[in-house]
């Protein structure tokens, strides 16, 4: 794989998944009974973004540095910047932590994480960042395989997010498969699986497909189009599709999805939330 996060950390595609994970994990973190986390790409955790990659795009600067310098971001926000604050020193924003460790800093002593990262590199990066405790495991693995075995049955509380990086042309068809069989294994599984926006007919086909996986359990489908889809060799949105989302994420998803449209898109960018029927 020749995808590089450290291009994207911090950009506005991280600022809705982020957002929508922290306010997955507060909900499900009210409930009593020791939840079970599993991220099939996990990536390297903690990225820099005053490194070279990340100051060849610019994309952290134009996506959580906007957020953070932000008067008017909405509460929505709120657990994604205090653990920004919580990796930079002194005000300084340098680093940007990723979805695991957003996991890991919503983890009760019970619960567990199970990340999962193929590249070698990216993988031992992760461990390094992760804090070391009981329950949390760096796995140099397949995550579509870990995610698919190592998932607990019901009633077992399970969150599982799908993340790939869609450079596989097969990545959306597992994405759906593997949603598909997690439902069936644990109905009541939370599954949150991130999506490009490139152009229309795409991801109406993968949206669709999530639906028709879910099997009739609930999918809320936080959206964010930056620009026309004119050109589907650019990443114009993307969204968060979750199936069975927690009571009380309509609003804050929506919050997040309102913001960096009008803060970070063109004219007549989109964020909104729907639900597929």
């Amino acid at each position: 794989m020749n995808y590089r996060h450290a291009f994207h950390a911090g950009n506005f595609a991280d600022l809705l998944k982020h957002a929508v994970l922290t306010a997955v994990l507060e909900s499900l973190m009210t409930r009593s009974a020791p939840l079970t986390v599993i991220d099939t790409h996990a990536g390297a955790g903690l990225y820099d973004l005053g490194g070279e990659e990340a100051r060849q795009t610019g994309e952290g600067a134009a996506g959580v540095g906007r957020l953070m310098a932000s008067e008017l971001r909405p509460a929505a926000f709120d657990a994604l910047c205090s653990a920004v604050e919580g990796v930079n020193d002194g005000g300084r924003l340098r680093l940007y932590p990723g979805s695991p460790l957003l996991v890991a800093r919503a983890l009760r002593p019970a619960d567990r994480l199970i990340a999962c990262e193929l590249r070698p590199d990216d993988c031992a990066a992760l461990a390094r960042a992760l804090p070391r405790r009981a329950g949390i495991e760096v796995l140099n693995a397949d995550g579509w395989r870990v995610a698919e075995t190592r998932a607990p049955a019901a009633p077992n509380p399970l969150l599982v997010l799908i993340d790939p990086p869609f450079e596989r042309r097969d990545d959306a068809r597992q994405a759906v498969a593997l949603a598909g069989r997690l439902v069936r294994r644990n109905r009541p599984a939370v599954v949150a699986v991130w999506a490009p926006i490139k152009d229309l007919a795409s991801f109406d086909d993968l949206t669709g497909a999530l639906g028709d996986a879910a099997g009739g359990a609930p999918v809320m489908i936080a959206e964010v189009r930056l620009r026309g889809l004119d050109d589907p060799m650019r990443l114009n949105g993307c969204a968060m599709a979750v199936i069975n989302p927690p009571a009380g994420l309509e609003a804050p998803a929506a919050a997040a999805a309102g913001w960096i449209a009008s803060e970070i898109g063109e004219a007549g960018a989109v964020g909104r939330v729907s639900w597929l029927p």
